[in-house]
């Protein structure tokens, strides 16, 4: 994936000049996200008018950001076009590819089945990265659970583990971490982050095991029958569509092949190819699948393209708020590790954690003294030593884990949303879910702060 790069230098000027009300149209763009599946669902079912949304709302903050700024902000737009086609083409190569392995059969909807799902999500999660691992689970689990009526909090902790929290182990496991590994970051790095992996990850699947075990309790005294006679009913598991398990393995060799400049002798790629690359294997996956295999999956192009039309308008009215946390991140006062985790985590909810991910990093670099106009500059930052350890994993965990306690959080989760809504299953608001987050995932996230970033840094 290319860069979803933080403005450079001519970028973080435009930063200082921007007003503070540069960011009403994002935020309105959110407040829309939030509110409108609540007060006119209908409307907002359609992707169209999602389109018609995003459009008027970040096409008119384009027109008046050249206009005000002219030249200057063309490099800001040029980076958040080539961002978005990158961002998009990789979830959409995942989405294709995962989407043609059929998971035939299913595992009983027990709690102790589910929650062994979703422990299998969390590991595979760093092995074809998280909207890999959220696909290719996604419809096992809720064929698991279809004779369940109780069971939106399964899917709710699915998108908290297996299409966040889950993948914090390898470059190619969530955005960031690839974004980190692009920028420097040794690739065997993320792997020392394993204790607030199985911290987090072994926290949310005991919460959950609770509550599934209290709620599949409550529906089997509210119901006549036998629930647990009827969700342990399953068919033997086995898969179609094996050779997009190979195709998966070669999206992962695409991104790496470019982390490490293969064929560039180390350098960077021309913007392109890795797109190239990716779309090529999604073709290849796409026509090489058997139509029954897409049938079974019920796979349509409706949620990958809700995605890449909110995060249109996303990203482009996000060059505002992400160029004034650039230019003026040196004034949050962000010193401890604790502070970086909850102030990358609480932006990356909103903001999408990949960039945030990079911004905050920035404003570490630039307190070590480090110039982020430099393609490698987070090696060059963690070789300073000191406090730039702890610190950047505070700002890699914040991201990864909190890209949980929103749909816009991280790519994978609107997918998931619109696939489980796809299926009759009723999914939280964009508020309900945040509640969700705050009841059930904070808790852990506190945890995590009070065991591993809480101290000051020596």
């Amino acid at each position: 994936m290319n860069t979803l790069a933080l403005i450079p230098s001519a970028s973080e000027s435009l930063g200082t000049r921007l007003p503070i009300l540069a960011v009403v149209p994002f935020a309105a763009l959110l407040l829309c996200v939030a509110i409108l599946p609540l007060v006119a669902g209908h409307w907002w079912h359609a992707n169209k008018n999602k389109a018609i949304l995003a459009a008027l709302l970040s096409v008119p903050f384009a027109v008046w950001l050249y206009k005000t700024e002219g030249a200057a902000s063309v490099g800001a737009f040029q980076h958040a076009l080539l961002d978005y086609v990158a961002f998009i083409v990789l979830l959409g190569a995942l989405y294709v590819v995962s989407g043609g392995i059929l998971v035939r059969g299913s595992l009983n909807g027990t709690p102790l089945s589910n929650s062994t799902l979703l422990g299998v999500g969390a590991i595979l999660a760093n092995l074809i990265g998280t909207t890999g691992a959220s696909m290719v689970l996604i419809r096992p689990i809720l064929r698991a659970n279809e004779a369940r009526k109780d069971k939106t909090h399964t899917f709710v902790f699915f998108i908290f583990i297996v299409s966040n929290c889950g993948g914090l182990l390898t470059p190619f496991a969530d955005p960031p971490l690839f974004l980190g590994f692009l920028k420097g970051v040794p690739f065997e790095w993320t792997l020392q982050l394993w204790p607030e992996w199985l911290t987090i990850n072994g926290l949310l699947l005991l919460v959950y095991f609770i509550v599934d075990s209290y709620r599949m309790d409550r529906e089997e005294k509210a119901r006549p029958g036998s629930q647990l006679e009827d969700v342990m009913k399953h068919a033997p598991l086995g898969i179609d569509g094996a050779f997009n398990i190979l195709l998966l393995f070669a999206i992962v060799a695409i991104i790496l092949a470019k982390g490490t400049g293969v064929g560039a002798n180390g350098g960077e790629w021309p913007f392109g190819i890795q797109e190239g690359l990716m779309a090529f294997v999604a073709l290849v996956s796409y026509f090489g699948t058997p139509k029954v295999v897409h049938a079974k999956n019920s796979f349509s192009f409706t949620p990958i393209n809700e995605v890449a039309i909110l995060f249109a308008g996303i990203f482009i009215t996000m060059i505002a708020p992400l160029a004034i946390l650039n230019a003026r991140g040196g004034e949050l006062g962000l010193t401890q590790p604790w502070q970086y985790f909850w102030a990358t985590g609480g932006l990356s909810g909103l903001l999408d954690n990949a960039p945030t991910y990079l911004a905050f990093a920035a404003v570490a670099s630039g307190q070590a003294g480090i110039s982020v106009d430099g393609p490698r500059y987070l090696g060059e930052y963690l070789a300073a030593g000191g406090t730039s350890d702890i610190i950047l994993q505070a700002i890699a965990c914040g991201a990864v884990m909190m890209g949980a306690m929103t749909y816009i959080g991280n790519g994978p989760n609107f997918m998931v949303k619109a696939i489980v809504e796809e299926n009759g299953v009723k999914m939280p608001s964009f508020f309900g879910f945040m509640a969700w987050s705050f009841v059930l995932l904070v808790p852990c996230l506190l945890v995590v702060t009070f065991v591993f970033f809480r101290g000051s840094p020596a």
